[in-house]
């Protein structure tokens, strides 16, 4: 662990912002396994908050530690969004300067904005104008043919000069035309010996690493270099994972949470949720992958995937599907 940072940093361990994947239910469900982990939500345009004709913002006070993931280049309207989100009770702020998708290039947002340092610098010094929590970035090593060490170098020293302390890396650089999100997370190869220079080259900034990493072992290498990190579709897809977290990489007194125990802890969330007109398979969906590696896991995707879309589907189908997996 780096000298310069506290044990307990914020973002030692985080669940990485998936778009239609980390919502409400599914953090919530995340909090379960870890009171440590920083969650972060799906990215938010500021479009969309400030022109929903619902709640874009809202969410259960349990889920924090929370960070809202906006998706902006309009330094004003980030600003306003920004001011909103910390009135609601988040931990942070993180600017999405790493998305790819065509959608979020054509709203001048996410990776594409790596071209325009000055204006995320802009972005920035607007939102922590107006708030005190971290506002923070989070972006690749490059985009398209823009992926030199000097131009990341230049990117993040013209964002720290307006006063941004927190960078989020992912390890692999964008192509913004040729290739889909999910191949932009899988064919660009990983870098991982970039984002420890960057560490090395800006000792007083907070580097937090994603990428790629699965297990423990991997996140507890990474932390001898960088100050955090950031795993995405590993902890959606096997949230056990997360139940070690606290004991692994915070206290070794934490005690490990059992995928069991996570679902049983649910059950009283989810009545509330479904007595509020919310399907069953809503929330549901996010601990398909819970028993992971264990005796019965197929049949508790099995059923759960049969029965909880039906109409009035409720505890009871999670309490059968239980009973196919082995304790």
């Amino acid at each position: 662990m780096p000298q310069n940072q506290p044990h307990f940093y914020r973002g030692r361990f985080s669940v990485a912002p998936m778009l239609d994947w980390t919502t409400r239910h599914c953090r919530y469900f995340h909090r379960q396994f870890s009171q440590h982990a920083l969650l972060y939500t799906e990215m938010v345009t500021t479009s969309a908050i400030i022109h929903a004709k619902y709640d874009l913002l809202d969410f259960d006070p349990c889920e924090n530690p929370l960070a809202l993931q906006l998706g902006g280049s309009d330094p004003e309207q980030l600003k306003h969004c920004a001011k909103l989100a910390e009135q609601r009770g988040y931990h942070e702020i993180n600017l999405n300067v790493g998305c790819p998708s065509d959608r979020v290039q054509n709203g001048m947002f996410g990776a594409c904005l790596m071209a325009k340092a000055d204006l995320v610098a802009e972005c920035i010094a607007q939102m922590q104008s107006v708030v005190k929590i971290p506002v923070t970035v989070k972006t690749r090593i490059g985009i398209d043919d823009l992926d030199s060490y000097e131009f990341l170098c230049d990117f993040i020293e013209k964002v720290r000069n307006k006063g941004c302390q927190e960078f989020i890396i992912h390890a692999r650089k964008a192509w913004l035309s040729g290739l889909s999100p999910k191949e932009n997370r899988e064919i660009p190869p990983l870098d991982y010996e970039r984002v420890y220079r960057l560490k090395r080259d800006f000792p007083h900034l907070t580097i937090v690493i994603n990428g790629g990493i699965k297990t423990i072992e991997e996140m507890k290498q990474h932390l001898q270099f960088v100050d955090g990190v950031m795993v995405g579709r590993e902890a959606y897809q096997n949230p056990s994972l997360l139940g070690i977290i606290d004991q692994a990489l915070f206290d070794p007194g934490m005690p490990i949470v059992t995928p069991r125990e996570a679902v049983l802890a649910m059950l009283p969330y989810i009545e509330k949720q479904l007595s509020q007109g919310v399907y069953l398979n809503h929330i549901i969906r996010h601990m398909l992958g819970v028993f992971q590696h264990c005796k019965g896991a197929r049949q508790w995707r099995r059923y759960l995937s049969e029965n909880a879309f039906k109409q009035g589907a409720g505890i009871e189908v999670i309490e059968t599907a239980l009973s196919f997996v082995e304790n």
